[in-house]
């Protein structure tokens, strides 16, 4: 598939987006072109709250082992 072909199928996936943090990301992508970031800045605020939350479960020892997970949800995998 040529460059041309790829453009235009994402140019057709733009237009039928209706997700507003997808149109957010790739408004900021096309504002600072080249950037050199962190990936961290380039995520949502609510993201980033969901990875803090999730880190501190851990610091607190606030986890399940996966093989409890695995055993106790075994019958729907």
């Amino acid at each position: 598939m040529n460059i041309q072909t790829e453009k235009l199928q994402i140019i057709d996936w733009i237009i039928a987006l209706q997700d507003n943090t997808t149109i957010e990301k790739i408004k900021f992508l096309k504002d600072n072109p080249g950037i050199n970031k962190d990936w961290r800045d380039c995520i949502s605020e609510t993201e980033k709250q969901g990875i803090d939350a999730g880190l501190l479960d851990i610091k607190n020892g606030k986890t399940i082992p996966h093989k409890k997970v695995k055993k106790q949800y075994n019958k729907w995998l």
